[in-house]
C-alpha cells in the first residue's frame, strides 16, 4: 500500500477524523482546567509525532514512540483515572431522553440556561447572600443525569427568580438544608444530597457545602455555586476544580461560556 494514501482520504477516512474530534473534545472538556491538560497535550504531541514518523518511514523513531505509547497505557490509566471515571459516568448517565434529545447531549444546540436571564439572577442572588452570610449550595445541570441525587430530595418544578430563591436558603426555611438543582432554566429539586469529595488535597477550611459542590462537579459535568455561610464567599466549581473570578460580572460570563459548552 502506497504511504501517501492518506493524501486522498475518503469517506470513511473522513468519518474516522471527525469521530475522533468529538472524542478529543469530550475528552478536553473533561480535563480542561485541571493539571491533567499539560499531561493530555503531551500525550497528544507524541502520538502525532509517532504517526508522522510512521508515514514518513522512520522506522527507529517511530518503533521507540510505538513501544512507549504501547507501554504506558497502563500509567496513563492510573494518572487519569478519575477523568476516565467521569467519562464514563457521563457517558452512562447522559439523559438523551430530554426534549432536545441527542442534539442537546452534542452540543449543537446551546444550553437554554445559559442564553437567558436565568444566569444572572441566580448568581446576582449569590451575591445577596455572600452580603447576608447566608449559606447556599446550588447545583446547574448541563448533559448528565442528575437523577441519582434529585431522588435524595425533594422533586420540584419551580421557575427561577430570586424571591423564590430566597425562600428556599432562607436560615429557618425547612428547604434551607441541602443543595438544589436547576435544570432546563427549572429548580428540579430541593434538600438534595450530594456526594461528598473526600480527597485530602481539599483545603481543611472547606466546609461539606464546598466538599459537596466538588462531589458532584466530579462525578458528573454538573456546575456548582457555593455561598459560604462563615466567610460569605462565593465559590464556582466546575470539573473538580474552584474556578477563579474577578467579580460578579466575570463570574456570570464564565458561568454562561461553560454551560454553553
Amino acid at each position: 500500500m502506497d504511504s501517501l494514501d492518506f493524501l486522498h482520504p475518503g469517506f470513511l477516512d473522513i468519518l474516522d477524523i471527525v469521530l475522533v474530534a468529538v472524542l478529543l473534545f469530550y475528552v478536553y472538556k473533561l480535563v480542561r482546567g485541571t493539571v491533567a491538560i499539560n499531561i493530555f497535550l503531551g500525550i497528544a504531541i507524541i502520538y502525532l509525532i509517532w504517526k508522522l514518523t510512521q508515514a514518513l518511514q522512520m522506522e527507529l523513531l517511530s518503533d521507540i514512540l510505538g513501544n512507549f505509547l504501547g507501554g504506558g497505557v497502563i500509567a496513563l490509566i492510573i494518572v487519569f483515572q478519575q477523568e476516565i471515571r467521569k467519562f464514563l459516568l457521563m457517558l452512562g448517565s447522559t439523559n438523551f431522553a430530554s426534549k432536545k434529545g441527542i442534539l442537546k447531549n452534542l452540543k449543537f444546540l446551546k444550553s437554554d440556561l445559559a442564553t437567558s436571564n436565568e444566569v444572572n439572577t441566580i448568581i446576582e442572588f449569590c451575591d445577596e447572600m455572600a452580603k447576608e452570610k447566608t449559606g447556599a449550595l446550588i447545583v446547574l445541570g448541563r448533559n448528565n443525569s442528575l437523577d441519582f441525587v434529585k431522588i435524595t430530595g425533594d422533586h420540584q418544578k419551580i421557575e427561577i427568580n430570586k424571591p423564590i430563591l430566597k425562600s428556599i436558603f432562607y436560615k429557618n426555611s425547612p428547604l434551607h438544608d441541602g443543595a438544589i438543582t436547576i435544570e432546563d432554566n427549572l429548580i428540579t429539586a430541593t434538600r438534595v444530597i450530594l456526594p461528598i469529595e473526600n480527597s485530602a488535597e481539599i483545603p481543611s477550611h472547606f466546609g461539606l457545602r464546598h466538599r459537596a459542590a466538588l462531589g458532584i462537579s466530579t462525578r458528573t459535568d454538573a456546575l456548582s455555586l457555593v455561598v459560604s455561610e462563615e466567610t460569605g464567599q462565593i465559590s464556582y466549581v466546575n470539573n473538580g476544580t474552584f474556578i477563579l473570578f474577578e467579580d460578579i460580572d466575570d463570574l456570570i460570563e464564565i458561568v454562561k461560556e461553560d454551560l454553553a459548552y
